[in-house]
């Protein structure tokens, strides 16, 4: 009688395992924790979304915006005539400052793009006795978070609003002295670090 018996409980054995598998339930040894799903943000807006900007009147221009903790440039049309831009510094300055300081599109929100520059701020010329090319904020470049910084700074650096060399003079209201800073590969990639600086010129004495 043992040996039927021992066939039966054999074949139980074997039906349990096929229930089990048929309910989708697996037998793991090791937990595994495969980590948070990747981030898949673009960093592009695509070119059908480009179209009603570039329907706009105005000039175009480039910018540099926020996405996956970089600073990536995007092209918009900045709503001013190719004759006011033309005049100086400080016009394609305010300009670009004020793109700056608005909301991302809703192409450029879904690409991944943010900006940290924070109305109101605006820009004028120099002071008397200012360096050359110098331009003013209305708030003071060291108190603006270096995001923020790096994306002026970037920006500027690559349109008519930066000096010969291609560095931004930034100072802030009042008589305090303007600052070299520099746009480099790494402000770029790392824009909430401190953004390079290449020593400050003071203004001449006896002038403000």
């Amino acid at each position: 009688m043992k040996g039927p018996r021992r066939i039966r409980w054999s074949v139980a054995a074997l039906l349990g395992v096929l229930a089990l598998g048929g309910c989708g339930i697996r037998s793991t040894q090791v937990p595994v924790d495969a980590g948070p799903a990747p981030s898949r943000v673009p960093c592009e807006v695509t070119g059908e979304n480009v179209t009603p900007q570039a329907q706009q009147q105005g000039i175009p221009v480039r910018v540099y915006l926020v996405c996956a903790t970089q600073l990536e440039s995007v092209d918009r049309t900045a709503p001013i005539s190719a004759e006011k831009a033309a005049d100086g510094r400080v016009q394609i300055a305010q300009a670009l400052l004020d793109q700056l300081q608005k909301e991302p599109s809703s192409a450029e929100n879904e690409a991944g793009f943010a900006t940290f520059v924070r109305a109101p701020i605006v820009v004028t010329g120099p002071n008397e006795g200012d360096p050359p090319g110098t331009l003013r904020l209305s708030r003071l470049p060291e108190d603006l978070p270096s995001t923020a910084l790096a994306q002026i700074v970037c920006t500027f650096a690559e349109s008519r609003a930066a000096a010969t060399d291609g560095s931004v003079l930034l100072g802030g209201p009042g008589t305090y002295e303007p600052t070299r800073y520099r746009c480099s590969a790494g402000t770029k990639e790392r824009p909430d670090e401190n953004v390079p600086t290449l020593g400050s010129l003071p203004s001449p004495s006896g002038t403000g």
